[in-house]
């Protein structure tokens, strides 16, 4: 890519509305705007694979960066056989894995044989909570419901970890899920079935140690019941 892309003027065009095949063909040709929408676009479900696998935000974004640099660089060894999108999601994989393995902490997803068979039964986690909502106490409990969920799926192993994100927080089938992670949907399925386990698992664990904290009836609470009951007991006796 030139290091000062040229614009193409596109009279009466919403660029915005372009599929992404059409996109691609202006980012061929170096089109800003073109490239700026594609980044737009893709931007939440490349972040999201990638943080599945290194679990850092910060290194996230920079995989997802490295991923945009490349496919725009390399844009001539795009087929169209596959989804543009599914390209993307391959390189932000590959780039994630290729870090992780290089850290040498744990297995890449391509690395581990999973049994096949299983199911995609079971109920999908969903934890709704009013977007439209500002008030102080709504936010602190969505913030807290996002930081429970989010270490719930940072401890999933990292096979898990991608299909349940990909899945189940990216809503994608399991066929282009399939896709996306280079799996069979055997495998998805399967993973998917013990990643919604574990994370169920994970969230009892998390809530146990909070369970004990709630309805508290103490300290200034409980004392003035107790003086209530003594009062009202007094009131009783009273001739």
């Amino acid at each position: 890519m030139s290091a000062a892309p040229r614009r193409i003027e596109k009279p009466g065009a919403d660029i915005t509305a372009l599929s992404d095949m059409a996109l691609v063909e202006l980012a061929r040709a170096d089109d800003e705007a073109a490239i700026r929408v594609i980044v737009q676009r893709h931007n939440r479900r490349l972040f999201r694979a990638a943080r599945a696998i290194v679990r850092n935000d910060a290194e996230a974004e920079d995989i997802v960066q490295a991923t945009y640099v490349q496919a725009f660089t390399h844009l001539e060894t795009f087929r169209r056989e596959a989804q543009f999108s599914t390209w993307l999601t391959r390189i932000a994989v590959n780039e994630a894995l290729g870090r992780v393995r290089r850290r040498k902490t744990t297995t890449g997803l391509e690395e581990l044989e999973m049994q096949r068979g299983g199911s995609d039964g079971g109920e999908v986690l969903r934890f709704p909570i009013s977007p439209w909502t500002s008030d102080p106490e709504t936010e602190l409990a969505r913030s807290q419901a996002r930081f429970l969920l989010e270490r719930a799926v940072d401890s999933l192993p990292p096979e898990f970890r991608a299909v349940f994100v990909l899945r189940d927080v990216e809503g994608m089938s399991t066929h282009d899920t399939a896709l996306h992670l280079d799996l069979r949907s055997e495998t998805v399925k399967t993973r998917l079935h013990r990643a919604r386990k574990l994370m169920r698992a994970a969230i009892e664990r998390q809530l146990a140690g909070s369970l004990s904290a709630l309805f508290p009836f103490d300290g200034a609470r409980c004392a003035s019941m107790a003086d209530r009951v003594v009062e009202a007991l007094k009131a009783a006796r009273t001739p």
